[in-house]
């Protein structure tokens, strides 16, 4: 597995991380297949991986549970762990303390070896300051409970390098970052801003949310038609680990097939490795995408809980396939109607509070009218 420099930490990560929001479940998203998760996330350990990612929230709170278990019986002093203190719940001071035993006690650990404040933007940033955050996260770590800590980001250019500016002791960022991604939120220009000023980079989403490692059929028979038939996932991957801003790369494995598929990418990948004839394969997939995937819906969940029910990235995916998977409309439209009534995207009542949590700051309130007009059953012809 190669490695690369985590900042100024004096840790070598390995350019494959194991990011554990999507660890393989029992039917509800919150019941972990404790089964199969486990011996999965100690084989990529195994195998050289040696950075997992969990946060607060993940799998309803159960993914921190989880990966407790996963680095016991030895794997603790194999892997560093990184979870991540939920900034919107931040109300007072005494918030950062009550939060942080209670993911301690989850993890079962005394430190936590790379420490996130989640999902950063302009406005969260002003409310950290303002609650002393940086203040909590010196403190912690002076006591041995934190041995480095950096932020994960969702918000614009500006504001990321407004975040690094206005202090210098962070070790890394967590970025969103793919090909299809290239310039949304930071995009390029801000993973080699933080780079260039020290920090590592971890890449999140770099499928994103699996589109790119299990494409649109179309999609995957360009890839069928490219020389060698590389696959959707290697290629994404590889367009990342080529970016020597590029520290590591959080993938959100599901499946044993998803840890040996990337793991075989990460052992062979190095700065500078992707292919003229790849760069031209990425070319073309992009240009198809472009053309039909009306919502950047990545299925990260962060619109969740609706107030009235509505399964938001649900009501998006069934969009976008529809749109740009070009299978019979009568298909997405029955599985439209399937959806318990308070599920679907007519339950909508435009309140806006998943927009203010939204990454990819997609204006969700006026797309569910439209997701409804889509995909509601068409009155029969007469």
């Amino acid at each position: 597995m190669q490695c690369r420099a985590m900042g100024k930490s004096g840790f070598k990560v390995s350019i494959l991380g194991f990011g554990c929001m999507r660890l393989p479940t029992l039917g509800a998203h919150d019941k972990i297949d404790e089964e199969k998760a486990i011996p999965m996330v100690r084989s990529a350990i195994d195998r050289g991986v040696n950075y997992l990612d969990t946060a607060y929230p993940y799998h309803g709170g159960n993914s921190e549970r989880v990966v407790g278990k996963i680095v016991k019986d030895g794997y603790r002093a194999r892997v560093a762990v990184a979870t991540k203190m939920p900034c919107w719940k931040i109300a007072a001071h005494e918030d950062f303390d009550r939060i942080f035993e209670e993911q301690r006690e989850r993890l079962g650990i005394e430190a936590i070896d790379f420490y996130l404040l989640h999902g950063l933007s302009a406005e969260g940033w002003k409310n950290m300051k303002a609650h002393g955050a940086i203040r909590w996260l010196e403190r912690r770590a002076a006591a041995g409970h934190i041995r480095h800590f950096g932020f994960s980001f969702h918000d614009r250019l500006p504001a990321l390098k407004q975040i690094i500016d206005d202090y210098g002791g962070w070790t890394f960022c967590q970025l969103q970052y793919n090909y299809l991604n290239e310039h949304v939120q930071a995009g390029r220009e801000g993973v080699e801003y933080a780079a260039a000023k020290g920090l590592a980079v971890i890449v999140m989403e770099p499928l994103l949310g699996g589109l790119l490692g299990a494409p649109p059929e179309p999609v995957k028979a360009i890839f069928d038609a490219a020389p060698g038939r590389p696959s959707p996932a290697s290629v994404a991957l590889r367009w990342l680990w080529d970016q020597p801003a590029v520290t590591t790369v959080l993938s959100g494995m599901g499946a044993m097939a998803q840890v040996d598929e990337n793991i075989a990418a990460a052992d062979t990948a190095t700065a500078g490795c992707l292919t003229d004839a790849e760069r031209d394969l990425v070319g073309r997939v992009l240009a198809w995408y472009k053309a039909r995937n009306p919502v950047p819906c990545t299925t990260c969940g962060y619109c969740r809980p609706c107030p009235q029910g509505v399964a938001i990235p649900e009501n998006f995916m069934l969009y976008n396939d529809m749109n740009s998977i070009q299978r019979q409309e009568n298909m997405f439209r029955s599985l439209y109607a399937a959806l318990p009534l308070e599920e679907r995207a007519e339950s909508c009542t435009a309140c806006r509070e998943c927009e203010e949590r939204c990454p990819q700051e997609i204006k969700i309130s006026e797309w569910m009218p439209r997701v409804h007009e889509a995909l509601r059953r068409q009155p029969a012809k007469t």
